[in-house]
Formats: structure tokens, sequence, C-alpha cells
């Protein structure tokens, strides 16, 4: 029986409805034990197995954040395939290549089979009872302050779990951090619209101007906007869509616009203001605070200050003036620099000036209950947490979806502060570099064997609640899901709350069928409202409060905006170096999938390795040719890696992908390329405080040794057996003002 001071409120906290949606959900089971009878243990194999015949069962793909509903193809209770599931709005059976290898991250032979604990330099296998006997230890005497848990970004169902563990230390540490986040980008886009993630309708637009957003690649939500982007190229709305494309490095998007500009590093702001300045020349009506910021900002100064040429900015301009409406988009290029906040606020001004906000920037949907909602990621956190660690505040560390000793630049000394720390738990696939440094390790599930909810960031069209569940059984016994380790930890703190779930599968079922009435299960029955969820792999919400109607609340103003002059010369560092995010290999994670590292780059068609992408006109000023070892120093640290020669990279900016250079996580991972956010250095956006992933300057020198590039892409020239498979023209040879 539950205690009579534990009433509804509270259940319904416990199970993750808390909040100003509680009123939704007044109708059905009040009750705990309303139910319970139902909730079994989904341990045993579908009795419905046919050798040889495959059925399809529907998830949510964990390889990123987008929370891509997947189904996957089960034969003979071993799942054999990924696709995408139709019924999701945000990826309408689309999956990416990404996505697709998350069937080799559950098959993985690397991944951690038992929980280990270290004595010395070795890890002792030890049983689940004792691993959760000795937190439980650790955690005596230690103040709730005292204690941390840093996590990736969260949502769901496992966030909620994770909130009520914490309230039950005494803590509200909690640090989400990111390695690689639109975190900038966010703060401006509130500021700017009154929400951190508006939603972007490409379809609409006629022109797309993006400054860096590599949204066919590895930005926010790339299978959504892909499928977006197919709509913007028909003919609809008065013709074929046009994409330009603004970045100092050319990504997967940029090789796909119509006019790819190689900008000046960090003036991306600058062009932004001199857009909205020749608008207001051409005629188009502007605010009076925009006009005033952008005043100064003339063709002839911009064109100074970001190497694009006075011709291409009038081009730009007009295009934009003739072609309503557009759309503006701020990506990493525009806010990984200490004035980032800055760029990102003067693109969102221009989407405000060309009319844009309402049109093609709308308010987007959003979950009902605040207690399930993501907690995006960024690197604040981390550097939050380090400082932390560094004073010696924290006694006690958890971590679970963050590897932050591969991702932290070295020059924030984290492994140094991390040995501070007396006791440090790891929730972990693999032994990565942060699980080498834990006193113990807990082995995960694989997503695909697993149970969870989870909320995307970016709400493609309607509120959506994804269901993730196992595909098959487990692999290896020995391995938990990370919702049943916080619930056995919960009831070591508060066992009367919690005693009534035998696993997070009871939980999980208890939280969505005691809330059915405001998740569309109005009039069903328990079982057939679950049996119903589970078969359709996620919940579409159609119940909105008050605050998710409406337009967007924010205006974007011209208020304190300052965008410093371009770099300076830096005759120590003279190259600007961009980090560059890969849709394969993120920040890194997926490294130790050799699907994922055998895919080869879609620029550069290379495999298996790391390169320095160059300019041909700087590696001729260095005597450099493609295949050369060079090595690329900054003020934090050097790297070696081949020199691969690219036209798609400004002549004062170098490349290194990041997501390479593991020192452990596994065989295919190890020692393959070299580990770019190691050089990085620690420059924060002055804003927002988060890394300034673009502003390391760097020098590059031959060390005297070359290799042979392993890469697909065929005979030096764009040649492939002998012929060309692609054919490059100049951007100012093509006339974009008009039809395409």
């Amino acid at each position: 029986m539950i205690d009579n001071n534990f009433n509804r409120r509270d259940f319904l906290k416990v199970l993750g409805w808390g909040g100003t949606a509680v009123a939704l959900s007044a109708c059905g089971n009040t009750s705990v034990e309303d139910g319970r009878e139902l909730v079994t243990s989904y341990s045993e194999p579908a009795d419905y197995v046919i050798p040889g015949i495959g059925v399809y069962f529907n998830s949510t793909c964990a390889q990123c954040d987008a929370g891509c509903s997947i189904m996957g193809r089960v034969r003979e209770g071993r799942v054999l395939k990924l696709e995408g599931n139709p019924d999701s709005a945000i990826n309408r059976g689309k999956l990416c290549g990404l996505g697709q290898a998350g069937v080799q991250a559950h098959y993985n032979p690397d991944r951690l089979r038992e929980p280990l604990l270290r004595t010395g330099d070795q890890g002792e296998a030890i049983t689940w009872d004792k691993a959760l006997e000795l937190i439980n230890t650790k955690l005596g005497g230690v103040q709730g302050e005292q204690i941390a848990f840093l996590t990736g970004g969260i949502s769901g169902h496992v966030g909620v779990l994770l909130k009520n563990y914490l309230a039950a230390l005494g803590s509200t540490n909690h640090f989400a951090y990111e390695a690689v986040s639109p975190s900038v980008v966010r703060a401006a886009n509130k500021k700017a619209y009154g929400v951190e993630m508006p939603r972007l309708r490409l379809d609409k637009a006629r022109v797309i101007v993006s400054f860096g957003a590599d949204f066919l690649g590895a930005w926010v939500s790339p299978v959504h906007f892909s499928q977006q982007y197919a709509q913007f190229r028909k003919d609809s709305n008065g013709g074929r869509g046009v994409l330009v494309q603004i970045e100092s490095k050319m990504t997967l998007t940029g090789a796909n616009a119509d006019r790819w500009l190689a900008i000046r590093p960090g003036t991306e702001g600058i062009l932004a203001l001199g857009l909205i300045n020749a608008l207001g020349t051409a005629g188009l009506k502007v605010a009076a605070d925009a006009a005033a910021a952008a005043k100064n900002y003339t063709t002839e100064r911009v064109s100074k200050d970001t190497g694009i040429s006075v011709e291409q900015i009038n081009k730009l301009a007009a295009l934009l003036k003739e072609r309503t409406p557009s759309l503006v988009i701020a990506g990493s290029a525009a806010e990984g620099y200490a004035h980032g906040s800055h760029n990102a606020a003067a693109i969102a001004l221009l989407n405000q000036v060309l009319g844009n906000v309402g049109q093609t920037v709308e308010f987007p949907a959003s979950v009902p209950f605040p207690q399930i909602a993501p907690i995006p990621g960024n690197s604040y956190a981390l550097h939050a947490l380090n400082d932390d660690m560094a004073q010696g505040k924290v006694k006690v560390l958890f971590n679970f979806g963050a590897n932050p000793v591969f991702t932290a630049p070295a020059s924030m000394k984290l492994q140094e502060n991390l040995s501070k720390v007396p006791f440090k738990v790891a929730f972990a696939h693999y032994l990565d570099e942060t699980a080498l440094q834990a006193d113990l390790v807990l082995p995960l599930d694989s997503a695909l064997e697993d149970w969870a909810t989870a909320v995307p960031e970016y709400m493609a069209e309607g509120a959506q609640l994804n269901i993730q569940q196992p595909l098959m059984d487990k692999l290896h016994p020995g391995t938990r899901g990370m919702g049943d380790i916080l619930l056995a930890l919960l009831k070591q703190r508060r066992p009367e709350e919690y005693k009534g779930y035998e696993d997070f599968y009871a939980y999980l079922r208890n939280a969505l069928v005691q809330n059915k009435a405001a998740l569309g299960g109005t009039g069903k029955d328990d079982d057939t409202f679950w049996t119903e969820t589970l078969s359709n792999g996620l919940v579409k919400l159609s119940v909105k409060l008050p605050e998710t109607q409406g337009k967007l609340s924010g205006k974007a103003s011209a208020a304190g905006l300052i965008l410093p002059a371009p770099a300076a010369e830096n005759s120590a560092y003279p190259l600007h170096l961009i980090p560059a995010v890969s849709a394969s290999m993120r920040d890194g994670r997926h490294a130790n999938q050799p699907w994922l590292q055998e895919s080869p780059d879609p620029l550069t068609t290379i495999v298996w390795d790391s390169w320095v992408e160059i300019h041909p006109q700087t590696a001729k000023k260095l005597g450099i040719t493609e295949g050369d070892i060079v090595e690329v120093t900054s003020r934090s640290g050097s790297v070696k890696a081949q020199a691969y020669l690219f036209p798609g990279i400004h002549p004062d900016a170098i490349s290194i992908p990041l997501g390479y250079g593991h020192e452990a996580m596994g065989r295919y991972a190890k020692d393959v390329g070299v580990n770019a956010f190691k050089i990085l250095d620690t420059v924060l956006d002055k804003e927002t405080g988060e890394l300034a992933m673009h502003e390391t300057r760097v020098k590059v020198s031959k060390t005297g040794q070359r290799v042979i590039i392993v890469k697909d892409e065929g005979a030096v020239g764009g040649k492939q057996m002998g012929k060309k498979i692609a054919v490059r023209v100049s951007s100012d040879k093509i006339d974009l003002s008009g039809e395409v």
C-alpha cells in the first residue's frame, strides 16, 4: 500500500506529469494502485516468430537528438535493419546513414558487458547488487550540493527519474553538456523570436540564405530538413527555390547550393547588416532601429570586410527583395566566435527586415508537460562543472551520455580536475576516455534493447512524444537500461514512492496509462491504449496549453548590436581553424561504428582518417602538396594529419573534422585520426559563455612525411574511370537574380 501522505499530485510528479499540465489528466485512473495488476515486465519473447519471416517494431533512433522514429526489421529474434517510421512528422519514413548504423552500435563487439570497479589501474568485474550498494555507501555523508550529474541532452521519463533522483539527494547540480550544439543560436532566437527553436519553413521559402547552417548534413534535424528542402526545390510558390550558402568552409549543404559564397571567417554578422543596408537603399521599408544599426555598413565597406564582392552583395540583396518569402538561417559558421551572439542577432534582424517572421519562421509546437520537456546540452555546462571540480566542490560525479575527457579542449585541464573528484560513476556503452577515468563503470543496454520516451527539441509539426522500445532481447545479460538504473537508485532513497514498480517498463507503462486522457487515449482501456502506443512508436499530442498558441512573441532588435572589425592578421598564427562537424562522426560518439568510418566524407571522399583541408592557393604558398603530413599548431597544442587540397574553403582558413583521434572507446575508434578538440583555444562567446569553436588561430608546417590519402574520389581533377563526374564553374558567372 502507498503512504497516505503520498497524494495524487506527488504521484503525478513521480511519473513526470507534474506542473501546469496536471489538470489535463484529471480524467481516468486516480490512484497508483489502479491498473497495477496489468503491469508486467516485458521479458518474454514474442510467440509469433516465424523462421525466415521478418516482423517490424516501431521505436526511436538514438543516434542523434533529432528524434527520428524508426521501424526495426526483426527476424528470428534479431534486429537486422532499420528504416524510418512514416507516421513521424519528423522524418516521414526516411532515415539517414547515421541512423542506419544504429544496428552496428547494437552489435558492436566492444560494448561493455558487466559492471567494472577500479582496482588500482585495473577494472574488476562486480555484480550489480554490489555496484548499487557501493554507490549508496559513497553517497553517505556527502552533502547534496557536493553531488553532480553530467549528461548529454536529455528528455522524457529518463529525464524525469534523473530530476527525481537529484531531488532525493538534495542536489540541483545537473549539467547538460553537448560538445557541438547550436546554443548561441538558441539564445539569439530566444531574444529575437521569443522561442529557442522556432519552426523553420524551408518549404514555404523562395530563397534560403544560410550562414553556415548545414541543414542537409549535421544541423539540428537533417532528415526533416532534407525533405523540406526537396519541397523547396520543386516548382512551387512561384518558381524553384534558390539556396545561397555563406560560410568559410563548404558543407554538404553548401555543395548543394546554387550560390556558395566563401566569407572571411567571423564576418557573417557584418554581411547581414550590409544586406539590410543594401535592401534599404533598394527601396525596401526598413524599421528605424535596423536602418540605424546598418547605416554604416555600405556595400563597399562590407565587401572589404567580408571578402565578398560588391556585385555579389547587390545580387543577393536584389534576390531577397524580389523573391518573397525568404528564410535566413544562422548556423555554426556564424555562432562560433567570441561575438557569435551578435552575428546571430544580426542574422535574425535580417529575417525581421525581410518580413519572414510569421511566414517562414513560425511558432513551434511544444509538449505540454514540463517535466518531460527536452533539456538541451551546451558547452557552458561543462565549463561550470570544470570550475567546481577545480575548486574541490564535487565529491561524487555521475556521467551519462557525454565523453568530456575526449571533447574538452586540453587548455581546460578537465582530466586533471576530474582526478580531484573522490568518486566517479560512468554509465557507458564503451570504455571511452571518460569511462576510463571513473571509479565505477556501469554498462548500458543499447538503444535497440532499452525502454525510454523522448521529446525532440525541434518539433517539425505538431507536438510528439517518441517511444523507444526493445526490438529484441538483450545481447548481454549484464547490461541494464538507464531507466532501470535510476529506478534502482531511487528505491534506495525513496522506497515507498517507487516500490510499486518492478522495473522501468512497469514505471513507463504506468506513467503513460495514468495520463492516457491527455495522450489521446480517452475511451480506450489500458491494454488497448498501451498496445497501440507501442505499435505506433509515438504519441501525437493534440492537447495545447494557452502559451503554445499564437504567434512568435519576440521581435529582433538592433539594440546593443555591435560587430567587431574582421580579425587582424596574426603572423604567429595566421590561419583560422574550422573544426568541421560531419553527418557521420558528429562529436566522436559514433567513431567506434565501422560503417561510419568506412562511409566516405561526401566532399573529400576520405575514409578511416583525419585530414587538414587547405585551399590550393594557401597550400602553394606553404609548399604543401596533397598527402603531405602537416603539423597544425595553436596556442593550446598541435596535431599532425594529412593535407587535402580543396577549393571549397576560404584561403585564410583550414579545417579538421571532429570526432576522430580517440585514445580509447574500442578497436574501430582508437588511434584513428587526430582529435581536433584538443587544440581548441578556450575562447568563449561574450554573451552566453559558450565555447567559441571557430576562434582558434593556427599555423601549419610541413613535417617532411607524405602518405597516399585513402579516398573514394578517383583520379585527381574530378574524374572517375577517365570520365568527368562533376563540372564546376565560378559562381561569379552564374546570374541567380531571376529564374535558375
